[in-house]
């Protein structure tokens, strides 16, 4: 969400540009406004939660500024979990809703980037897959494995394993939101660095001038990418702007 990225942004001197949402929105930093998006439709926001409802399956909305959830469990716990060593101003927004659905018809600001899907059921989990991806209009992201949070309750560490896909907007991805910013900037696909380690990184990667895969990461091990990386633990994204943006070959 844009009001995360800006602290992320800020931290490391970048002071133009955000892509936030996988895709969804691009924000301008130094006008303070939105140049694009790409966000779900309302109807189909709503197709999906009942859906999910329906289900009995773990969903959550992202916006602009906040996550809307019924519940602190899976991701949101984990961001929850993450909020606790953060200043305010760093914090990820969680709003609980008890009736999200009623919440997203009644309310015309809420504009969603994006819904993730969790369960912990692989079976349960693929089944709902089935049923999401007959929806029209929208991309189900797909994730052939399962996220693994540690979460700390003071001298406690709990891992929560879960599987996850992302819903948003047909035809929306890193790559698209990028085709658009490089337009804008009159910048050649030839001069674009992508670095990614996801299942939603995989457009950008295989289509930007160099696509960098981080080491042990989905793309890896599915071939993806122009070269390959340290894995995050080990500084692979300085890795790779050390040696193709710095040009610290040694």
């Amino acid at each position: 969400m844009p009001s995360a990225v800006k602290n992320i942004a800020k931290e490391v001197g970048a002071n133009e540009f955000i892509i936030c949402g996988n895709g969804t929105l691009i924000y301008d930093l130094q006008n303070e406004e939105i140049i694009y998006d790409s966000f779900l439709e309302k109807e189909k926001v709503l197709q999906i939660i009942k859906i999910c409802e329906e289900n009995s399956i773990y969903y959550n909305l992202y916006t602009e500024n906040r996550v809307i959830t019924k519940s602190l469990n899976y991701n949101a716990l984990y961001y929850d979990s993450e909020n606790s060593k953060k200043p305010e101003e760093k914090r990820t927004n969680i709003d609980i809703v008890e009736n999200i659905y009623k919440y997203v018809e009644e309310n015309n600001n809420v504009n969603v980037l994006k819904i993730t899907i969790c369960d912990s059921d692989k079976v349960i989990f693929s089944s709902i897959i089935r049923k999401l991806k007959q929806i029209s209009k929208v991309d189900v992201l797909e994730v052939e494995h399962m996220s693994k949070k540690i979460i700390k309750f003071g001298s406690k560490e709990i891992q929560v394993e879960y599987f996850y896909t992302e819903i948003s907007n047909e035809n929306t991805n890193k790559w698209s939101a990028l085709e658009f910013l490089m337009k804008k900037l009159g910048i050649d696909k030839q001069e674009v660095i992508a670095i990614g380690d996801n299942a939603n990184d995989k457009e950008m990667v295989e289509n930007a001038g160099l696509g960098v895969a981080i080491g042990g990461s989905m793309l890896e091990a599915n071939k993806i990418g122009d070269i390959f990386v340290s894995d995050n633990n080990s500084d692979g994204v300085a890795e790779a702007i050390n040696m193709y943006v710095n040009n610290e070959k040694n």
